[in-house]
């Protein structure tokens, strides 16, 4: 990438950060791809000058990534990146016309998400329950986080991100900060209302210290929780359940929103609660609940 548009890499970086309100993990994943494309440009295309690249250099990037053997999920998220960078570089003028008008990359391959039964899930959280039972700090905030991932579908960066002030228990609502820094107010029910309270009077107090600011979720140090912990512990309990799939925390989300369709709640009230931009991202969920209704049916129905 030298002598190529290394300057154009950090006033995009400053764009996606400031403009955009995207993610770390967002950011970096976008930087990365599109650190990548312009290595292959200077190494391999031999170009200078970002404003001379073309739709052809594009489309010969795209495939050295599958002659590499990269997934096609992989290929889309670059071509996303690289159209992103690029429709802001020719907006602030760094190219004269953009040249990823017309790239088109394969499609992700669609996989139906990984979701628990009902029952499955019920057993999760009663497993959580009986380990909090000793009223260790870690296991009532396990038990507490679990039941807000299930109750209210949030993703589990939101979940750690969280403090004391965004929940009102008595409303029985909490304020979320979603992706691309919007603000959404999503439900929850009476068993994490109360697991939560358990946390915030009997386990937080064992485990906070002067570094632990306004976070609701604590690690055993006092710190915000990391993600990470959150997923350690779903995996652990998960372990518990006999026959249940092994799901991480976004697995929780799934099911919530597979189980709120399954149960008759508005596909647009779901996808709001979800935070999805776009209503086809929530209609992921109406497939999986009808993959369940004809896996059932071909158990039980004798003519299936």
């Amino acid at each position: 990438m030298t002598g190529l548009a290394v300057d154009a890499v950090d006033a995009f970086e400053r764009h996606l950060r400031a403009e955009r309100g995207r993610s770390e993990h967002t950011t970096r994943a976008y930087l990365g791809d599109v650190r990548s494309l312009l290595t292959f440009l200077a190494e391999d295309c031999g170009l200078t000058d970002l404003a001379d690249l073309s739709l052809r250099d594009l489309r010969t990037w795209l495939a050295s990534l599958a002659d590499t053997g990269a997934a096609r999920s992989t290929i889309a998220r670059r071509s996303a990146a690289a159209r992103t960078f690029l429709s802001w570089a020719a907006r602030t003028g760094r190219i004269p016309s953009d040249p990823s008008l017309r790239l088109v990359a394969p499609k992700r391959q669609q996989h139906l998400p990984g979701v628990l039964k009902q029952s499955e899930a019920a057993a999760l959280l009663d497993v959580a329950a009986v380990a909090a039972d000793d009223q260790d700090p870690l296991h009532l905030r396990d038990r507490a986080a679990l039941e807000l991932l299930y109750a209210s579908g949030i993703r589990v960066g939101e979940l750690t991100a969280l403090d004391i002030d965004d929940v009102d228990h008595d409303a029985g609502v909490v304020r979320v900060m979603g992706k691309g820094s919007k603000e959404r107010t999503v439900p929850f029910g009476v068993p994490a209302r109360e697991a939560m309270r358990a946390w915030l009077v009997l386990g937080r107090p064992q485990v906070v210290t002067a570094e632990s600011g306004p976070a609701l979720f604590l690690g055993r140090r006092g710190r915000r929780v990391d993600p990470r912990q959150i997923r350690s512990a779903v995996h652990g309990l998960l372990a518990h359940v006999a026959d249940a799939p092994d799901i991480a925390p976004h697995g929780l989300r799934h099911s919530a929103a597979t189980h709120l369709l399954e149960g008759g709640a508005d596909l647009r009230l779901v996808q709001e609660m979800l935070g999805h931009a776009s209503l086809a991202t929530t209609q992921i969920y109406t497939h999986v609940s009808v993959d369940r209704l004809k896996q059932s049916y071909r158990q039980a129905h004798p003519r299936a």
